[in-house]
This record gives C-alpha cells, structure tokens and sequence, in this order.
C-alpha cells in the first residue's frame, strides 16, 4: 500500500529527531526511506510528445517532482533548483533526469510546456510529464500526491520531490524548500566518482 501524501510529511518531520549512531545511513539533507519502495511506473508522453516511463530509467537516477506551468510561487523555484542541480558533476555522474509531472493538465499543453522551458532554459533532461486528467490522476494518486482547484486558476497540490535510485527504488525525500546544494551534496554521497 502506498504511503499517503499525509505519512510522507510525518516522515519529512520525523527525520530530524534523534541521533546518529554510527550504523546510520550518511547525513543526507533529505528524509532517507528505509524501506525503499519501488518507485510506481508509469509511461506518459513529455512537452516533446516522446514517451516517459519510470521502467525505461532502470541504470540511473531520477527526481521525480510535481508542477505546473502557471504557479505564481513555489513550482518556479523547484524547476529552477533542480535545472541547476543538473548542471553539476554529481548530475551528469549519475545520469539524473527530472520528471515534471504535471498538475494542470488543462493549461499544461505541449505548447505552453515548451514555452515554459524556453523560458527558464530548462535542460533536455528536464522532463515535463503530460496527460489527459485520468492519466495523470493515476499518478497522482501512485505517488500520494494531493492535488486541488485553487482560486484564481491556481492549484493547490503537495510539493515534493523524491529521488529514485537505479533499481527504480525511492531513496531521498525532499519537500518545496529543496536547495539545489542539497540534492548535489546527497548525489555525491550516492554516486561514487570513477
């Protein structure tokens, strides 16, 4: 059963508490899962209409987040850190991809997504998944994510990013405030350097 949007905050609050005793994972800035869930595929078409699924990222890393276009405040700030994020060394080790899922499937058109992309120089591994509402509310719903009408067009929807590992595992949790210099710095804990 998957963890609802709800216990993946819990666990976001949670991970702070306690010490660290020295059979401990290393100091992630992010919330580690322990147990290490298979990541929920899922085969979708990104802004290029070139199909996107979890399976056929088996051999490297992904963060898998969750957008839309016209948010006036917070998914701006995620794309743009993790477009940074995959600029670095640790990135390009790893082979990290971002999926974008979108949120808004009536006003996040290839058309608006490419616009979108152009406009914040978003890399080619940067991938916005699209689809019709019943697609992507499926993986909404895989992954635990809460997504609502908002007022003004907007909508309200959980934020959080998770990096999956190359055995399609969910290993590191980041919530909206993720920093670019956090997931570089778990990267280089993760991705050993040839």
């Amino acid at each position: 059963m998957r963890r609802s949007a709800l216990g993946l905050l819990l666990l976001l609050a949670l991970a702070g508490c306690g010490g660290k005793s020295s059979t401990e994972q290393p100091a992630y800035r992010a919330a580690a899962l322990a147990d290490e869930p298979a990541a929920p595929d899922f085969t979708l078409r990104d802004q290029n209409g070139r199909p996107v699924s979890m399976a056929a990222q088996r051999g490297r890393w992904v963060i898998v987040t969750f957008l839309y276009t016209t948010c006036p405040d917070v998914c701006p700030v995620i794309a743009g850190n993790l477009n940074a994020v995959l600029r670095t060394a640790p990135a390009r080790r790893a082979g990290l991809r971002v999926f974008a899922v979108s949120v808004d499937p009536e006003h996040d058109t290839p058309a608006a997504v490419r616009r979108y992309a152009r406009q914040h120089r978003l890399l080619p591994s940067f991938h916005w998944v699209l689809g019709t509402r019943a697609q992507l509310a499926r993986v909404w719903r895989a992954y635990g994510i809460a997504v609502l009408p908002g007022p003004k067009r907007t909508v309200a929807h959980s934020s959080l990013e998770l990096l999956i590992d190359p055995e399609g595992h969910e290993r590191l949790l980041y919530d909206a405030t993720v920093k670019t210099a956090d997931v570089v710095h778990d990267l280089g804990l993760l991705v050993p350097v040839d």
